[in-house]
């Protein structure tokens, strides 16, 4: 049955127009609207609005901002739209009015006579190294559009990990916040209350009793200042690492920790990885790429290593092997670029690295999340049910007392 659909699209010249169309579906109006040469950037039931995007499963902020743009300026450019029209479009159609400032920032230092790719780079709280870096590459080879499209996916396949990482671990720390303040709260408030009872009575409390009160004195007599020596702790750990040394040590430490430890480490892999493929793929030199890659990494232990690597390369001795010496990378990356070099084909084993690494990394998320869960659900409840047995023994031993 045919419906009203509104549409947002550009024409050939890069004007924008907006109005609605009668067809039997949203992929029959978009093919009308081609047929009538509008590249359609919206269709909906509804009017679009200010901030509505037709882009599922991005996060919000920062991030999807940059997707938004990267995406909308890839799609624009592939249909012949030029460069400052495209991002005078994108500007209008921004969900934030953060970000079309930022994109018309761009638009005024392109039309001021810069560079597509230095006027991003006059932006570097949005757009990245590799991002920069990617569009000057771009430029040079005179293929922008299938630069914003690899951009995209990269950002894209990037975006997913981190939201899948985070997804995963809000459970296990909510279980874990949730339950450590139901013990201290079953000891500093209610424990004690039991135990004025078990005074009054002068009875003889039983010995699991005993020692939950015992315990509850000691979290009501020490329990804030415990608190407090775990805050600055916490901030004294935070000061160590925000200096060279602490952070090498920090990160070495994250890297042997069971399970996360690999997780984090094939997560990093990944990102290498993505970030190489790229860059290499777009005619990037492999020593400013591995200088780019690097510089996004955020383990310095596994970021430093890299500048072995790149003095391989300037010694003649490739990637993988000066790679597999640093034992910072997962063994397998390095055999992956060894086939790379042989056939000349690097770029397509650094982003098959990248594919395989992200498949691992959620695995190894996976496995920690679900040997975790049940860990942390097990401790809670043999804490939780020893602290109700003991009082349910102290509340039965009065019951016979009275009788």
């Amino acid at each position: 049955m045919a419906a009203t659909f509104h549409f947002r699209a550009v024409t050939a010249d890069g004007k924008s127009r907006a109005g609605t169309l009668t067809a039997d579906s949203e992929k029959l109006a978009a093919h009308e609207l081609k047929r009538q040469g509008l590249l359609p950037v919206y269709i909906g039931s509804k009017p679009q609005s200010r901030g509505e995007l037709k882009l599922p499963n991005f996060h919000f902020g920062k991030r999807r901002a940059i997707l938004f743009f990267t995406q909308e300026i890839a799609t624009l450019l592939s249909a012949g739209v030029p460069l400052d029209r495209a991002l005078s479009i994108t500007s209008e159609l921004g969900e934030s009015e953060e970000f079309r400032t930022v994109a018309n920032d761009v638009l005024r230092a392109l039309k001021g006579g810069r560079s597509f790719g230095d006027a991003l780079g006059t932006r570097p709280d949005y757009f990245s190294d590799i991002y920069v870096n990617m569009v000057r590459a771009g430029e040079a080879s005179g293929s922008l559009a299938a630069i914003f499209e690899r951009l995209s996916e990269y950002e894209r396949t990037r975006d997913e990990l981190r939201g899948y990482i985070t997804s995963a671990m809000v459970y296990p720390a909510l279980l874990a916040t949730v339950g450590s303040a139901s013990i201290f709260l079953l000891l500093y408030f209610v424990v004690p209350r039991f135990a004025a009872v078990f005074a009054e009575s002068r009875m003889k409390i039983p010995t699991p009793t005993l020692l939950l009160i015992e315990t509850s004195n000691l979290v009501k007599a020490y329990g804030g200042w415990v608190l407090l020596a775990l805050a600055a702790a916490g901030i004294g750990l935070r000061s160590y690492i925000a200096t060279l040394a602490g952070r090498l040590w920090w990160d070495g430490f994250c890297l042997k920790l069971p399970v996360l430890g690999d997780a984090l480490r094939k997560s990093q892999s990944a990102q290498f990885a993505r970030s190489m493929g790229t860059l290499v793929g777009n005619g990037v030199p492999l020593v400013q790429s591995l200088t780019i890659s690097r510089a996004i990494l955020t383990n310095r232990r596994m970021g430093n290593a890299l500048e072995t690597v790149s003095q391989g390369i300037k010694r003649g001795e490739g990637v993988s092997a000066p790679l597999a010496r640093t034992g910072q990378f997962p063994p397998l990356l390095s055999h992956l670029l060894a086939v790379g070099e042989e056939t000349g084909r690097l770029d397509v084993m650094f982003n098959r690295a990248a594919e395989i690494y992200d498949a691992d990394t959620k695995a190894a998320i996976k496995r920690f999340t679900s040997l975790f869960e049940p860990l942390i659900i097990l401790f809670m409840g043999v804490v939780i049910g020893s602290l109700i047995l003991s009082l349910m023994m102290a509340i039965t031993s009065l019951n016979d007392v009275g009788m």
